[in-house]
């Protein structure tokens, strides 16, 4: 496998921050690495744990990957949230969050205290709310790395992306038990299980498929998470405290038809009408039931550094919801922290949504894709997500919808690229970098590219932005 040799030599697992700052300060900048696909797919073991078990042994397999996670877990779970809908990864839909009548003994046993960063609060929601089900806490060291390796669980189970606890804290040890804050709130208790300093270069070459810093998930487990990792069986207390609601899985799952197909559309920016178009004609693809309906969930946890803030996307997805008032929509927000790790982040997507109801999941080209920061090179192909998604559908128990290109026409309004080609059609363009400056300026932008009740949300985004420098 070719790896980024002139970074992998400064960034060693013990020096990873030293060598981090030094290239962040100015260091002669590194070409993006690609991995081979059978580093990014790798294939799937000779036994599966199957994400429906019917039977004895899946069953047993699900028991095991539960004693992974913590020999003596307290896993609640609710049929009434899973009867006549998707059945949740490895077959159960878990709730770690104690019962408020428990935190003050919680707390009080409780040896160290870590404040979360941003990125650790939405794990620890995710996982007390049961997001990242089946897991009951966070990774510890022989899961992780065999995620790291295979996308897998120990036990067989697919998982795209290690789920971890970092800190630089030296005093802690195993047996430990951490109350974890998080401005001003205790979100949870972790109980340490594992402690080690990862190998921060294996992590992400074989995660995210390369090792440059121009990777936005590289510089983040680089030079924002911590020296060591953390695993162990996580019990949740309160929920972080949002200026949005985040629905629980238990919850959007109440409000799902029974025995019927649920698409899931996964976005981090505003939707635009090119965006609506996707998610709405995708409700009729071949592969997908009459009187299925469309979970909108988006994500509004940390992402690139240059998107939009969540709270501010939060507000558009709230008036473009009553704007089009769809009863074929389902509306919900997912505190999740992107990594924009292309094909490994769109099985993550998918297992999270799987777990919130989901039988279907639209996925477009260049899925949580990223470029360089210094030259623009895309560190993934156009359809290495769609590719991944597809190869790894059936053993999730999920259908993919590919997204279509749509293109908007003076003629007859959106209609898909092939048509607009066949017949001729005048097409119309409005690049990203335009529609902001037209935003800052106050231009008028045309009723085909973006809803109205969008665009005035991120004026008045704008407005303030202005008005405080």
């Amino acid at each position: 496998q070719q790896l980024n040799l002139e970074m992998a030599a400064q960034l060693t697992s013990k020096h990873i921050s030293t060598a981090c700052t030094a290239a962040a300060r100015g260091s002669k900048p590194v070409a993006p690495v690609k991995l081979p696909a059978s580093v990014l797919a790798p294939a799937a073991p000779v036994v599966r744990a199957s994400s429906k078990p019917t039977d004895a042994a899946s069953t047993r397999r699900g028991q095991r990957l539960t004693r992974t996670m913590a020999a003596a877990a307290e896993v609640v779970t609710s049929e009434a949230a899973t009867a006549g809908l998707q059945t949740p990864h490895g077959g159960k839909l878990v709730n770690l969050q104690a019962p408020q009548s428990e935190w003050p003994a919680l707390i009080q046993g409780c040896t160290k205290t870590i404040e979360a960063s941003h990125r650790n609060a939405c794990d620890v929601e995710l996982l007390s709310v049961g997001g990242f089900s089946p897991l009951t806490g966070f990774l510890n060291e022989d899961d992780y790395y065999s995620v790291v390796e295979t996308m897998r669980m120990k036990s067989g189970l697919l998982l795209g992306i290690p789920v971890v606890f970092d800190t630089d804290r030296e005093d802690v040890v195993v047996g430990d038990k951490i109350l974890i804050t998080y401005q001003g709130q205790n979100i949870g208790v972790l109980t340490v299980e594992s402690k080690w300093c990862p190998d921060k270069v294996k992590e992400a070459s074989k995660v995210y498929g390369v090792t440059t810093l121009e990777h936005p998930a590289v510089q983040m487990i680089s030079m924002e998470r911590g020296k060591y990792y953390l695993g162990g069986k996580l019990q949740g207390l309160e929920l972080p405290k949002r200026v949005f609601p985040c629905a629980s899985p238990a919850e959007v799952r109440a409000t799902l038809p029974k025995e019927t197909d649920v698409l899931a559309f996964q976005c981090r920016n505003p939707i635009h009408k090119a965006h609506y178009e996707l998610f709405i004609r995708a409700l009729d693809a071949p592969n997908v039931r009459e009187g299925s309906v469309c979970l909108v969930h988006p994500t509004v946890g940390p992402t690139q550094d240059d998107d939009i803030p969540g709270a501010i996307r939060y507000k558009t997805y709230e008036v473009l919801k009553q704007e089009v008032n769809n009863p074929r929509l389902r509306w919900a927000y997912l505190p999740y922290s992107m990594h924009m790790a292309g094909p490994r982040e769109a099985i993550q997507h998918m297992i999270i949504r799987k777990n919130y109801g989901c039988t279907h999941f639209i996925i477009g080209r260049d899925m949580a894709g990223s470029k360089s920061c210094l030259t623009g090179e895309d560190f993934y192909g156009a359809y290495d997500a769609q590719n991944m998604a597809s190869t790894h559908a059936a053993e999730l128990g999920m259908q993919t919808v590919p997204s279509l290109n749509i293109a908007y026409t003076q003629e007859k309004g959106y209609v898909t690229a092939d048509i607009a080609e066949k017949e001729n059609l005048t097409k119309l363009n409005l690049s990203g970098t335009k529609f902001r400056t037209m935003l800052r300026s106050g231009e008028d932008i045309p009723d085909w590219f973006a809803f109205k009740s969008v665009i005035d949300v991120l004026r008045d985004q704008v407005k303030a932005e202005e008005g405080a420098k």
